[in-house]
């Protein structure tokens, strides 16, 4: 029997730009603390090693104190073994950094880097077959080449790939695409026993025979991921192969639609945002339609700006948002105006309707401007 965690995706020395440098530091921070929190979880379950499927590195060009952290952690695990792959982030080009003076002066023993594709015991009746990227973009199938001589065995054989499958992927002309059916003959002819890929950060079980997937991405990277944040407990014994989800991710990426024309509306909103947990360690994009009032327009951004001071970081989802402000008589009748103020503020009214769509919007954020400074309606 072996028992062996699979991550991959790690991506430590990922910036996200919609992030401020305080949020850019804890997400940092997040991606380099989920080593810790693998290593523990390898001890508790008794794994007998981690691997780790690609993309350790967002690339070959991370800070050094991002390197320095990264193999500090892992060397603090000292009884986890740690097998890394170069991925499409971090390939064994000429520029990389698992050739680098600093990874090389500074790699623990318990940590080794997948260079070949030539078999790793890495513990007693168990091999990895191994498919670094030499660069970013290859020109054959890595996964398939790496296994094309492997005949049955008695020894446990585990597959350590990254890369887009061909049953998952849109792009069929793409030569480095993995052949789901290449590898799943060799597990039904008992050469391999286990494929751990990297490169989609969705937990995914790919296939038929339950012994090929993809771990995700222990901490999430985008709103368009399924379900980031896990690890994969895998258990291989005689005929058996059991894979166990495990949660160890702490961000989050959240995305709404809401179509707005009424107070109640952006009640709904207030409430989505306030009952969000954890909110420095979520991610918000927000796709805001309809139709409202100045007064109703000044209120949303108040309470948008309050929530972004919240969160790590709230966005606008600028492709599917279309929010149309139409003045009303209650958003001129509120500010009580006379004489020449009230014939500037009628103008202003008049224009934010106008078919000039940019003096529309500068009357419009005015009103709004106005409504803030003033104050709501008593």
């Amino acid at each position: 029997m072996v028992k062996f965690l699979h991550t991959a995706d790690w991506q430590l020395g990922m910036t996200r730009h919609f992030l401020n440098d305080d949020a850019q530091a804890r997400f940092g921070a997040a991606r380099l603390d989920s080593i810790i929190e693998i290593s523990r979880l390898a001890t508790k379950e008794n794994c007998d090693f981690v691997v780790v499927c690609g993309d350790v590195f967002e690339s070959n060009q991370i800070g050094q104190q991002v390197l320095g952290r990264a193999l500090d952690n892992m060397k603090a695990a000292a009884e986890v073994d740690f097998y890394l792959l170069p991925g499409n982030h971090d390939p064994l080009d000429p520029s990389s950094i698992y050739r680098s003076p600093k990874f090389k002066s500074n790699c623990p023993e318990n940590v080794s880097v997948l260079d070949s594709s030539v078999p790793v015991e890495a513990t007693a009746g168990v091999e990895l077959i191994a498919a670094p990227w030499p660069n970013k973009k290859p020109l054959t199938d890595l996964v398939s080449d790496a296994c094309a001589d492997l005949e049955r065995t008695s020894a446990v054989r585990i597959v350590i790939g990254h890369g887009a499958v061909d049953n998952l992927s849109p792009d069929k002309s793409n030569p480095a695409i993995i052949s789901l059916a290449r590898l799943e003959a060799k597990i039904k002819e008992g050469a391999i026993h286990y494929v751990a890929l990297g490169d989609r950060h969705s937990t995914t079980d790919v296939g038929a025979s339950g012994r090929v997937w993809y771990s995700g991405a222990p901490e999430p990277t985008d709103y368009v991921e399924d379900d980031p944040g896990n690890v994969l407990i895998v258990t291989l014994a005689g005929n058996d192969c059991n894979v166990k989800t495990q949660r160890v991710g702490t961000w989050r990426f959240e995305r709404n639609e809401r179509e707005l024309s009424s107070d109640s509306d952006i009640d709904a909103i207030e409430e989505w945002l306030t009952g969000l947990s954890d909110k420095s360690r979520t991610i918000v994009k927000l796709a805001l339609v309809g139709q409202i009032s100045v007064a109703q327009q000044a209120r949303l951004e108040n309470l948008l700006k309050d929530h972004k001071d919240l969160l790590a970081a709230l966005e606008s989802w600028e492709r599917r948002s279309e929010l149309v402000v139409i003045p009303d008589d209650t958003d001129l009748e509120h500010f009580g105006f006379s004489g020449f103020a009230a014939e500037a503020l009628s103008d202003l009214g008049e224009k934010a309707e106008s078919n000039n769509e940019q003096e529309a919007v500068a009357a419009r954020d005015a009103l709004a401007l106005l409504h803030r400074l003033v104050g709501a309606p008593q």
